[in-house]
């Protein structure tokens, strides 16, 4: 458990497959973090009601509140807990040297970019039939892909020797790439990173979708 435990109740409004929030509440797990599931019917368009727009104008999960503080886009929040909640443990998520910061960001750059507009958008395309440009989708993680099989044959994590919050961005979609036609039997480096992610302390999985036949 971490030792800057929460003064009040923590709640994380999401949706279960979905990645972004799936990776915030993979981060709260590996912190011991206790918190409120607050699951937001998209189908039914509550994200675009007054009360959710009232915590996040944009209408987009995840959402984390806890206390007074409300936060929105998943990146935005690893970072705000990492810096509340995980400066005691023994990793440093996010690293306080320029040099290991800077690795970091560079990662989250490429989760909200090539990441979410190649895999995520491709099994957006497969899981929930919308209506995106799927080979535009697949150049983007053809070119996302070979990168992190770069990175991950030269060290066991994206920005570092042990866990960042750059694992924790890139981790979901990742590891769900074959649910939108992607398949990873070609990195090898990369299916052993998923492993060593799934063998932390604390490691929760998003549920599964099925994968396109073929992959």
């Amino acid at each position: 458990m971490t030792r800057n435990a929460p003064a009040q109740e923590l709640v994380l409004y999401g949706v279960p497959l979905s990645g972004h929030c799936h990776r915030v509440a993979l981060f709260m797990s590996l912190l011991g973090l206790p918190y409120r599931y607050e699951p937001v019917d998209l189908a039914g368009g509550a994200h675009r009601q007054a009360a959710f727009l009232a915590l996040n104008p944009f209408g987009q999960v995840p959402v984390l509140k806890d206390g007074e503080v409300v936060l929105a886009d998943s990146n935005a929040i690893l970072v705000y807990l990492a810096g509340r909640y995980g400066r005691d443990q023994e990793i440093a998520w996010l690293p306080a040297d320029p040099v290991g910061a800077a690795e970091v960001q560079r990662w989250l750059s490429a989760a909200a970019g090539l990441l979410a507009f190649g895999p995520a958008r491709a099994r957006l395309k497969h899981v929930f039939g919308a209506p995106v440009d799927l080979a535009g989708a697949l150049e983007l993680a053809a070119r996302l892909l070979p990168v992190m099989e770069g990175e991950l044959s030269r060290r066991p994590f994206l920005a570092a020797e042990t866990p960042t919050l750059a694992d924790i961005a890139l981790y979901s979609y990742t590891a769900h790439a074959p649910e939108g036609g992607i398949s990873l039997q070609p990195y090898p480096h990369i299916r052993d990173w998923l492993a060593r992610i799934e063998a932390l302390p604390g490691f929760v999985g998003m549920p599964r979708s099925p994968i396109p036949k073929g992959e």
